[in-house]
């Protein structure tokens, strides 16, 4: 497969599974180069883990996942080569608000946007002081060390892995834990641990290379998007629709047919949907189920409980996480299934909308999608009910109405409910699965669950540059304009 559009071998047509961000920046990079794209979802809207939850009621414009942007570069690069208007982004400053159950409040400014480390420093002691400035200089040269290999480039050989192993993998700590990496006293090691979370890791059992995700935040900052995150995907939506995808939704893939080694044919809970190539943008675990492989026998990473929250008054844009009595406490809970009795409330505010979560295990039942919730753990609504107060009890706001999405709920768009798939543990979890299938030919794997990784900007990008490979086009690096 040399080039678009059924030009040299490429395809002329193309099956999409998933409306998510990967699912979208891959059928707009298949429909710009002229292929016939139509996109297959089970969900009633674009969107993924941003679209659970009712439609009715005006629930459709909470999101229901991602809440806040970082990366903003790629979100700037995804606009400008979908040919939308440049996004309206605004710095969140502080990047978070940190609330420990002592009252102490700690809220770092990202370098980026302060220029300075001064204003962060000055809330710290002398001694914490110094270990935040150590720890995240280690976090930025762990960053900038793995970024062209692991973030910012195609998924590596081989040979690429071997090239950053001798030449910058010892910086990354590859014998410790990231536990045994930022341990900085009793405010700041949980504060370090949580990033972790960023890629569905129990902080604990994480490998110390983790901890360049802290530099994505708070070096790179994060930022506002006009609308929303869950209004993003359904501008994406509408672009593609405008350029002629097709989008099916309410349609559950079943299985994939292959004939010679090739995927032929989606069969869906709606029909048959045959084409030259297909792309899946669900869980890799799903993907390998409906290619008669069964589900991937790996541990899954963490899920999430969270409630979205209608507010009868405005109160603006913020982004707070309010810290429990015990960290390790609220990860033995998840570790043994159950839902956290005292756990890390993640709440970000936007305007007369809130969006609460916690970490949740994640569903124990390997069959599929949308069985069960997490175990044993209260009822989803005397859970819900319970964060409600925790909230209220830490941070009062006037909550008018609530919205409850259990594990069960993620389990729709996730393998288990699983955010980012597989957990990230041992020395080589962090390492991504690529966008193929051995054996199988014409169809790509892209989101989350496989390289780059989880979140929004790396869906994006494994999305739009998966999607490449199966056109024959070289990678391109959406953090930069076309």
């Amino acid at each position: 497969m040399n080039g678009p559009g059924g030009k040299a071998g490429g395809p002329e047509s193309a099956v999409v599974i998933g409306a998510g961000f990967a699912g979208l920046l891959a059928a707009l990079r298949l429909r710009l180069a002229g292929v016939n794209v139509t996109v297959l979802d089970h969900l009633d809207r674009a969107g993924g883990k941003a679209a659970l939850g009712p439609s009715e009621g005006g629930w459709d414009a909470f999101s229901s996942g991602p809440t806040v942007v970082t990366m903003p570069d790629v979100f700037r690069g995804v606009h400008a080569r979908a040919g939308l208007d440049a996004p309206q982004l605004a710095p969140a400053r502080p990047t978070t608000r940190y609330a420990y159950p002592d009252g102490r409040v700690f809220a770092p400014e990202a370098l980026r946007v302060a220029g300075s480390l001064d204003g962060t420093l000055a809330q710290l002691g002398t001694d914490e002081a110094h270990d935040y400035a150590r720890l995240l200089a280690l976090s930025r040269a762990m960053y900038e060390d793995a970024a062209p290999t692991f973030i910012f480039g195609p998924p590596p050989g081989l040979p690429a892995l071997a090239r950053y192993a001798v030449t910058r993998g010892h910086r990354a700590a590859p014998h410790r834990t990231l536990a045994q990496v930022v341990q900085s006293g009793p405010h700041l090691t949980p504060f370090w641990l949580r990033f972790a979370t960023y890629l569905g890791a129990d902080p604990y059992r994480a490998p110390a290379v983790l901890h360049n995700i802290a530099w994505v935040e708070l070096g790179e900052g994060v930022w506002h998007l006009a609308g929303g995150l869950g209004a993003f995907a359904a501008r994406l939506a509408a672009r593609a629709e405008q350029l002629g995808v097709r989008f099916e939704y309410l349609t559950r893939v079943e299985h994939l047919l292959q004939s010679g080694g090739r995927v032929v044919a989606a069969h869906t809970d709606r029909g048959v949907f045959t084409a030259d190539a297909f792309v899946s943008a669900a869980d890799r675990s799903l993907t390998s189920q409906w290619l008669g492989r069964g589900p991937e026998v790996q541990a899954r990473g963490v899920s999430g409980f969270a409630l979205q929250l209608r507010l009868s008054e405005d109160v603006g844009d913020a982004h707070h996480v309010l810290f429990p009595r015990s960290y390790a406490r609220e990860w033995r809970d998840v570790r043994a299934g159950r839902l956290p009795r005292d756990p890390t409330l993640y709440l970000h505010l936007n305007g007369t909308r809130g969006f609460l979560l916690v970490n949740a295990p994640a569903v124990r039942d390997p069959g599929g999608a949308g069985a069960g919730g997490a175990r044993p753990g209260p009822g989803q609504a005397e859970y819900a009910r319970f964060l409600l107060s925790q909230l209220q009890a830490r941070l009062p706001l006037p909550v008018t109405a609530w919205n409850a999405l259990s594990p069960a709920e993620y389990a729709r768009t996730a393998q288990g409910g699983a955010l980012y798939g597989r957990a990230p543990h041992g020395l080589t979890g962090s390492l991504r699965p690529g966008w193929t299938f051995r054996g199988v030919e014409r169809l790509v794997q892209v989101g989350g669950t496989v390289h780059p990784g989880g979140g929004v900007p790396l869906s994006m990008s494994s999305g739009w540059n998966g999607a490449g490979a199966l056109l024959g086009l070289p990678y391109d690096r959406l953090d930069r304009l076309p």
